[in-house]
C-alpha cells in the first residue's frame, strides 16, 4: 500500500483514505473540467503546510492571495501587502504543493501597487510571481486592466480577472457590499467580464455578485471559468479563504461562508468535505448573503 502520508520537521502531515491518482492541474485540464460540467474547488493558501493538506484532499487550485494581509499578518485590508510578500508566500505554497501529489493550479495574487502604473511594471511583476512558482496570476477589476490582461497574456502568463468586489478597491466602491444590484451595475460586469475573456483571461473571480447574475456571466463565458465568492452556485467554481472555511478567523466572517471543520475529525478532512460539497454542488447555496 502507498503510504500517502508526508513527513515535515514538525511531524507527518495526516493520511486519510488515499485518494486516486490525478492528472496535474492545467489549463487544458480545466477546460475538460468545464466541459464536463465538473466544478472548480479552490481555496487561498499562504504556507507550505496547509498548501500540503489541500492537495493532499483533492483541491483543484491554490490561490496564494493577497488575503493574506488580513489573515496572516493582522491588516485591515489587503492594500498593504507588497510583492515580495506574495513572492515569499507563493514559494512556500508551491514546496508544501511539491512534497504531496503536486497536481495543484497555483495562482498568484498582484498587491495593490504592482500592476497599476504601466503593462510594463505588470509584466515585471508577474514574471515575480511565476519565477516563485505561481502558474497564473490574479489581479483585479475591469475596464483598464483588459488592455494589461492581454500584455500579460500574449506573452505567455496565464491570466485570472477578478470582479464584484474587489478588496484592493473596497474604499470605492463604499465598503463591503454586494457588487451588481442594479440593472447598471450588472451590464457594466457582463460588459467587463466579455472584455476580460476577449483579451484572453482564462479565469474569472465573481466575488459578492447576485447569483443570478453570475450565473449569466458564467454561460456568456465559454473560454473562461468564473469562479464564485459569495456569488451563488452557478458559476464554474467556487473559492474561499482557508482559515474561515476552518471556522479560524480574527474577525467578522462572511455570512455567505460555511465552517466545515464542524464535524470533521482533521483538517484534511474538512478540505475533503469542502472539495466534495463543491463538486455535487451541495456549497454554497444561491442565497445573496452580504458580510
Amino acid at each position: 500500500m502507498t503510504d500517502t502520508s508526508a513527513r515535515t520537521p514538525y511531524g507527518t502531515l495526516p493520511a486519510a483514505a488515499p485518494l486516486p491518482p490525478r492528472k496535474p492541474v492545467s489549463l487544458p485540464r480545466l477546460q475538460e473540467m468545464r466541459e464536463r460540467g465538473e466544478k472548480i474547488a479552490m481555496l487561498t493558501a499562504y504556507d507550505a503546510t496547509f498548501a500540503a493538506v489541500a492537495d493532499a484532499a483533492g483541491v483543484d487550485c491554490l490561490l496564494v492571495g493577497d488575503s493574506l494581509g488580513m489573515v496572516c499578518q493582522g491588516r485591515p485590508s489587503t492594500v498593504g501587502v507588497t510583492l515580495e510578500e506574495m513572492c515569499y508566500h507563493t514559494e512556500c505554497v508551491v514546496r508544501g504543493v511539491r512534497r504531496v501529489q503536486g497536481t495543484v493550479w497555483v495562482i498568484g495574487d498582484l498587491p495593490f501597487g504592482s500592476y497599476q502604473t504601466s503593462r510594463e511594471e505588470a509584466m515585471r511583476s508577474a514574471a515575480a510571481l511565476m519565477q516563485a512558482g505561481a502558474h497564473m496570476v490574479k489581479l483585479e477589476g475591469g475596464g483598464w486592466t483588459v488592455e494589461t490582461v492581454r500584455f500579460l497574456v500574449e506573452r505567455g502568463i496565464p491570466v485570472c480577472a477578478h470582479l464584484g468586489l474587489t478588496p484592493q478597491t473596497v474604499h470605492a466602491l463604499g465598503g463591503y457590499r454586494v457588487q451588481g444590484r442594479s440593472e447598471a451595475e450588472a451590464e457594466r460586469l457582463r460588459r467587463q467580464a466579455l472584455e476580460l475573456q476577449d483579451a484572453g483571461a482564462t479565469m474569472l473571480v465573481l466575488e459578492m455578485v447576485p447569483a443570478t447574475l453570475a450565473a449569466d456571466i458564467t454561460r456568456q463565458l465559454p473560454r473562461c471559468h468564473t469562479i464564485g465568492i459569495g456569488s451563488g452556485n452557478g458559476t464554474a467554481g467556487q473559492v474561499l479563504v482557508m482559515h474561515d472555511m476552518l471556522g479560524i478567523h480574527l474577525g467578522r466572517t462572511p455570512r455567505f461562508v460555511r465552517n466545515f471543520m464542524e464535524g470533521a475529525a482533521s483538517v484534511r478532512d474538512a478540505i475533503a468535505a469542502y472539495v466534495a460539497a463543491v463538486k455535487d454542488g451541495s456549497f454554497p447555496d444561491n442565497t445573496l448573503h452580504a458580510w
